[in-house]
C-alpha cells in the first residue's frame, strides 16, 4: 500500500491538475462568451464565436465537477466549510452557470433581435461571473477565512458575502478575469476569421495587459502590503493526522505568503511562467499569431494556478480569525484506504478521459465562419 504522506502529496497535486485543466478547458469557453457581445457585431459573427465552443462546452464542464468531488473525497473538511461558508458566492456562481446551457440551447430558436441579444448578455454573464468569483475565492485565501474548528473540529463560519469583496480579493478576481478572457480570445482567434478574429486578437491583447498588470500588483501587495502569511512551526505528525487542531502555526507579515519561494527556488518557475505567459499572449495578439497567443495564455492561466498553490502550500484554507484552526493537506484529509483507492481509480480513468478529450478536439477541428453559419442555420446553435 502506498504510503498516507505521500498519498496526501500525490492528491494535492491531482486537484492542482484538474483545476488547471478546468481553467484550460472551460476557462476559454467562459472567456470566449465573456467577451462575444463585444467582439461580435451581428448575428452571424456572435454565433460563429458560440459555435466554436459548441461540440465541447459541456465536456470541458466536467472538470469542474470532477475537481469538486475531487475535493470532496481527497479534504472533506475542506469542502464543508469552503461551500457552507462562501454559501452565497457560490450560488451566485450555480445561477450565472445555469444561463450557458440555456443560453446555448434556446438563443437561435427565435429570429427576434430582441430575444438573441437578450441570451447574449446572459452567455456573457455565465461566462464571467464565475470567472471572477473564482479569483475573488483564491484572493480570500492568501487574507484568511474567518473560520474556527471547536473541540469536536466543527467548523463555525462567521464572515459574510460581501466580506468577500475586499479590494486585495478584487484585485485578484481581476487577474482571474482578464486571464481567461485572454484565453477565450486566444481560442476565437484560432477557430474564426475575417473582422471576428481581428477583434478576438483586439480584445486578447487588451486582457493579457490587464492580467499582467493586476498579476503582478497582486504579487507586490502580497509582498510590500503587509498581508500575513502562515507557516507550520512544527513538523507534520502523523499521530495528529485526524485532529486539525494538533498543530502549531506562526503568522508573519515579511515574507508572509512567500515564504515558500525563499525556500523552494525551483518553484519561482510559477510567477515566472504567468508573467512570460502574460507577456507572450500581448506580443502574439498584436501580430496576429493566434497558436502562439493561444500557447501563451495557456502558459498564463498554469502559471497563475500554480502561483497561488505554490504560495499557500501546504495550507489549503487559511483562517483568518484562529490560525490554529486553519486546514492543511496534512491534516483535513481523508482517510489512507480512501486515497489509495480514489488513486487507482484516477490512475485508470484520468488516461482515458485525456485520450477522449483529444480524440474529440482532433476530429471535431476547424475554423468557423459566417458562411458556415449561414449553410447551417437550423443545425446550429
Amino acid at each position: 500500500m502506498i504510503e498516507y504522506e505521500l498519498l496526501k502529496i500525490i492528491w494535492w497535486v491531482l486537484v492542482g491538475v484538474l483545476l488547471i485543466g478546468f481553467a484550460l478547458t472551460d476557462g476559454f469557453d467562459m472567456g470566449s462568451m465573456a467577451i462575444m457581445p463585444f467582439v461580435g457585431k451581428n448575428d452571424e459573427e456572435r454565433r460563429a464565436a458560440i459555435n466554436t465552443i459548441a461540440p465541447h462546452w459541456d465536456g470541458n464542464q466536467v472538470w469542474f465537477i470532477t475537481a469538486g468531488g475531487a475535493l470532496f473525497a481527497a479534504w472533506p473538511m475542506v469542502y464543508a466549510t469552503a461551500f457552507s461558508g462562501m454559501y452565497w458566492a457560490l450560488l451566485l456562481v450555480l445561477f450565472a452557470l445555469f444561463l450557458r446551457p440555456v443560453g446555448f440551447d434556446y438563443r437561435s430558436k427565435l429570429e427576434n433581435t430582441k430575444w438573441r441579444t437578450a441570451w447574449d448578455w446572459g452567455l456573457c454573464i455565465g461566462g464571467a461571473v464565475p470567472a471572477l468569483v473564482f479569483g475573488v475565492a483564491f484572493g480570500n485565501m492568501f487574507l484568511g477565512v474567518p473560520f474556527e474548528l471547536d473541540e469536536t473540529v466543527r467548523s463555525n463560519y462567521t464572515g459574510s458575502f460581501f466580506a468577500l469583496l475586499n479590494p486585495f480579493a478584487l484585485v485578484c478576481g481581476i487577474v482571474s478575469l482578464a486571464m481567461l478572457c485572454a484565453h477565450g480570445g486566444a481560442w476565437l482567434m484560432l477557430r474564426t476569421d475575417g473582422a471576428l478574429r481581428e477583434r478576438s486578437a483586439k480584445a486578447t491583447k487588451i486582457s493579457g495587459i490587464v492580467f499582467l498588470v493586476c498579476f503582478l500588483l497582486a504579487g507586490a501587495w502580497l509582498y510590500f502590503g503587509g498581508i500575513q502569511g502562515y507557516t507550520l512551526v512544527t513538523p507534520y505528525d502523523t499521530g495528529s493526522a485526524a485532529n486539525p487542531l494538533a498543530k502549531e502555526v506562526m503568522t508573519n507579515a515579511n515574507p508572509g505568503w512567500m515564504n515558500n519561494y525563499s525556500a523552494y527556488p525551483i518553484t519561482m518557475i510559477a510567477p515566472i511562467m504567468g508573467i512570460l505567459g502574460g507577456i507572450i499572449v500581448i506580443l502574439a495578439a498584436s501580430k496576429g499569431k493566434a497558436g502562439l497567443s493561444f500557447t501563451g495564455s495557456a502558459l498564463a492561466v498554469t502559471g497563475a494556478i500554480l502561483t497561488a498553490g505554490f504560495a499557500l502550500f501546504p495550507f489549503l484554507m487559511p483562517s483568518s480569525i484562529d490560525p490554529v484552526s486553519s486546514l492543511t493537506m496534512w491534516d483535513a484529509v481523508s482517510s489512507q484506504n480512501t486515497l489509495t483507492v480514489m488513486t487507482v481509480a484516477a490512475c485508470i480513468f484520468v488516461p482515458i478521459i485525456l485520450l477522449y478529450t483529444t480524440w474529440c478536439y482532433y476530429k471535431m477541428w476547424g475554423v468557423i465562419t459566417n458562411k458556415h453559419i449561414k449553410e447551417n442555420s437550423h443545425s446550429l446553435y
